[in-house]
């Protein structure tokens, strides 16, 4: 709650610094789940997991919207396909309409290995969210549900964020 006093610049101010941190601490803690979760063949990089968390939530999209997803030049994303392709962790396949397109499919593995640094993600969040008071949690819930809503909706570079629980 902020100060009687506070004026709207403040109280913003304060939420996008608030909000900003916590993304800074998520970030860590993703990286921790990340590696805790690493064999020799899983992703060496944040960029490879992205890439894997889009064509997880669209299974069978085509490299060219993987591209545009990432903000990534086509060579780049192909390098980072390549090295999942090898893991065993994606599957590229023609695609059904456009032999010139290619498809992105995660495997068994890939999607395997996404579900062990959720569970991880999602043991750290809920111990320090029980932690906290349930008038607490009732707000950090409204919050978030509002911020997604407004990412969601931002006018010009859309914000891909997860749709549902399985998507990152």
């Amino acid at each position: 709650m902020t100060a009687p006093d506070a004026t709207p610049h403040t109280t913003w101010h304060e939420a996008t610094r608030s909000a900003s941190t916590i993304t800074e601490l998520l970030d860590v803690m993703w990286e921790h789940a990340r590696h805790s979760t690493t064999g020799t063949t899983a992703p060496s990089s944040t960029s490879q997991l992205r890439l894997m968390y889009v064509v997880d939530r669209e299974n069978g999209i085509r490299m060219r919207t993987v591209c545009q997803r990432l903000a990534s030049a086509p060579p780049t994303v192909t390098r980072m396909c390549d090295r999942l392709q090898a893991i065993g962790f994606l599957q590229r396949l023609p695609c059904p309409d456009d032999g010139r397109e290619i498809t992105l499919q995660l495997t068994r593995a890939g999607k395997e290995h996404l579900q062990r640094i959720r569970e991880q993600r999602d043991t750290m969040l809920h111990q320090a969210i029980n932690s906290m008071p349930p008038t607490e949690r009732r707000a950090l819930a409204t919050g978030l549900t509002a911020l997604r809503t407004h990412l969601d909706t931002t006018p010009g570079e859309r914000h891909q964020t997860p749709h549902n629980h399985s998507a990152a």
